[in-house]
């Protein structure tokens, strides 16, 4: 964690004292303590509840809520026959006083929804939760497996019932040291609960969010370029060549990921499972070069560099450090373990000496050769063997993201979520998925909706991760495509199977409307990069369910695989194939009101109404609101470039404002002042003509 977010939670404002009967007081950014129960009223519209059997409370900050005493807004306070009570305008909150832990009999808290009061109390269900995310999308055909297991998606923040509560008791807290490492609660009674009773109005609950939970850091700019990833044994001269013939189709790209065989795998096959101490396949856990395929890495990494490409190494730790590693000798002597048995040094991520360790002497070396970033594959045990309930995934995203930040880059990881909170260390993998017509179909509905928990870039196997034993289905790949363009990260990839190709040129009859694709994303980077700008100032992705703008309209809610990308577009993408009779795909999308235009055909809709529409393969189905100004790059290669023209795509309507945000892509200046808003102001003027205006 940085020294920013330290310095957050440790401004710790004094209790407000609690006024006898009869007498009420204007109150401001503090808390109220009655007893054993403490209550702060973080925002109108959030509160956090404590209650603790020794009258103890913790100010330290937890795995999720990372900010625990924010300048709060004014409010009331109150003791009305017995009960103490807080009332901020938009909630009331009532306690018995003296009557120890929460439950329905004791405590309560009114708002108003839809015009009518609502009650909260502990112990009801929220029926209406609009769900959060999962861990893994792996091996899901859709939202099903081939068993008919369904995908559990947790809670998220935000509910039709219009409040949702968030239980931190049991959350890991941090210890506020110089690495700011995990620790446990007391072991004494307690409870810690934050209430989010924002009604209908979702964007300020998450709003609301990040300002405890932390906010959703801005990727690198070349990270919303196109990344190639492919499960292959590739020598370094053949990546080199794949490199060679991706540009010389014209194609841009920005990111090249290498699957595990960059590092010796032991012998390990496929056909051939052998598992090492700890379970895992003999050969997924490496960190030494596979000099037969890389026999010059340094050389190797320094050509990606000059092709302006990022590279990033697929890692499995969970086995720690085999025997056969180069540095297992080194990293044995730094941690003090006996090397005399050949051991494998066990998997210890959440002991300190361990993860410092494992970053100095196996990272740090690779990282000076040329490596980028890293992509943590599936592999560590659920929980943690070192710290009791800890989840491994979230801790691993935790020490890998950071330990970029303390060295002053902008960190980019690419993993699985782990929890509630992960949103601060983006960006997520979600699995091997099949390769079939419902598993595309399922993730505009997966990768939107796990915006209602701000994780707001999740990257899928573009093109799907198993085939099976069918070649790669051209229409099918293409659709994936053209969903990519319109979805936080595009990332090709698949499985180890020669009949999964991933190469667009290996489908001559769809090559050119994949490559318009992928050309068609570079030139939306600006509106893109300017809704990432959008996502860490407000918690609001750039791929966000319909009813976040219109919460009122039910089809907000029925529409589950469209989505607002942005806030000028609305994206609803294929996922059947189209007719043999007319050569169309059909797709029913719902049009909210006012007016909207098509972007590939130009049409005026008007909204307010369920179209039906049939969409040719090089057509997606994209709709701009009226009015709109969409900041556009022209024809670029590569987001690391330095694009000296912008393209303002203007669509015929009302006035509008427009914004731009920029900064140089790479540093974490952006937290600090270090970038630039321009607004574009547009009037339409009585003579007919429109009059566009920059503005800094």
């Amino acid at each position: 964690m940085s020294r920013t977010i330290v310095a957050l939670f440790v401004l710790i404002i004094g209790v407000s004292p609690v006024f006898p009967a009869g007498e009420e007081s204007d109150q401001q950014g503090a808390f109220v303590v009655d007893g054993d129960a403490r209550f702060t009223i973080l925002t109108p519209q959030m509160v956090r509840m404590e209650w603790s059997e020794d009258g103890k409370f913790e100010d330290r900050a937890s795995l999720v809520f990372i900010n625990r005493s924010p300048a709060g807004p004014e409010y009331k306070v109150a003791n009305e026959n017995g009960w103490l009570v807080i009332s901020t305008g938009k909630l009331t909150l009532r306690y018995k006083k003296d009557s120890g832990k929460f439950g329905s009999e004791n405590l309560k808290i009114n708002f108003t929804l839809d015009g009518e009061e609502v009650t909260w109390q502990p112990g009801l269900q929220d029926a209406g939760n609009l769900k959060g995310t999962a861990r893994t999308l792996d091996g899901y055909d859709g939202e099903y497996t081939w068993d008919r297991k369904r995908i559990e998606l947790g809670k998220g923040v935000i509910s039709r019932g219009g409040w949702a509560l968030l239980d931190d008791t049991d959350t890991h807290l941090f210890d506020g040291g110089e690495w700011n490492w995990v620790t446990g609660r007391p072991e004494d009674q307690r409870q810690d609960w934050y209430l989010l009773a924002h009604g209908h109005d979702y964007k300020q609950a998450l709003k609301d969010f990040i300002m405890v939970a932390g906010k959703i850091p801005i990727p690198p700019r070349f990270a919303f370029g196109y990344w190639w990833s492919h499960y292959w044994i590739y020598s370094d001269r053949e990546l080199k060549k794949l490199i060679g013939d991706i540009k010389n189709h014209d194609i841009p790209i920005d990111v090249l990921i290498i699957d595990m065989d960059w590092h010796k795998t032991y012998g390990f096959r496929a056909t051939d499972i052998k598992r090492d101490p700890f379970g895992q396949p003999i050969g997924w856990t490496g960190y030494t070069w596979n000099r037969e395929l890389f026999p010059e890495p340094e050389i190797f990494l320094k050509w990606m560099e000059e092709q302006n490409l990022k590279v990033a190494l697929n890692l499995h730790p969970a086995s720690g450090i085999p025997p056969m590693e180069e540095r297992y000798e080194e990293f044995a002597e730094e941690i003090g373990f006996d090397t005399s048995g050949k051991n494998y040094i066990p998997y210890a991520m959440a002991e300190k000496k361990f993860a410092e360790t494992y970053f100095k002497v196996l990272l740090r070396p690779l990282e000076q050769q040329g490596v980028d970033f890293w992509w943590l594959d599936w592999q560590q045990f659920e929980t943690s063997k070192i710290v009791a309930g800890l989840n491994n995934t979230w801790w691993l995203n935790y020490i890998f993201f950071t330990d970029m930040e303390r060295r002053g880059e902008r960190p980019l990881l690419f993993h699985r979520w782990g929890g509630l909170g992960n949103h601060r260390y983006q960006i997520g993998f979600s699995g091997d998925t099949k390769t079939t017509w419902k598993s595309l179909a399922y993730q505009p509905y997966f990768t939107a909706t796990a915006s209602n928990v701000c994780y707001g870039y999740w990257s899928h196997d573009i093109g799907g991760h198993n085939p099976g034993a069918v070649a790669t289905e051209p229409e099918l790949y293409l659709r994936w495509i053209q969903f990519g363009v319109f979805s936080p990260i595009l990332r090709t990839h698949s499985s180890k199977l020669s009949h999964s190709e991933r190469r667009f040129w290996k489908f001559p009859d769809r090559f050119d409307l994949m490559k318009e694709a992928i050309q068609l994303r570079y030139s939306l980077a600006p509106y893109i990069y300017t809704a990432a700008r959008q996502a860490y100032d407000t918690g609001i992705s750039i791929c966000r369910p319909m009813y976040y703008d219109y919460p009122d309209d039910e089809e907000a809610y029925d529409f589950k695989d469209q989505y607002m990308f942005g806030d000028e577009m609305l994206v609803a993408p294929i996922a059947d194939p189209v007719s043999a009779n007319d050569l169309l795909a059909k797709k029913k999308i719902w049009l909210p009101q006012g007016e909207w235009y098509e972007w590939f055909t130009g049409t005026k809709l008007e909204g307010g109404r369920i179209i039906e529409r049939g969409y040719s393969l090089s057509e997606i189905p994209v709709f701009v609101k009226a009015g709109a100004v969409i900041p556009m790059n022209p024809k670029i290669d590569n987001l690391q470039e330095q694009v000296d023209t912008l393209v303002l795509t203007i669509m015929p309507g009302g006035d509008s404002d427009t914004v731009l945000y920029e900064d140089d892509g790479t540093t974490n200046d952006y937290q600090t002042g270090g970038y630039a808003f321009t607004c574009f102001k547009r009037e339409n003027l009585s003579d007919g003509t429109l009059k566009l205006t920059a503005l800094p």
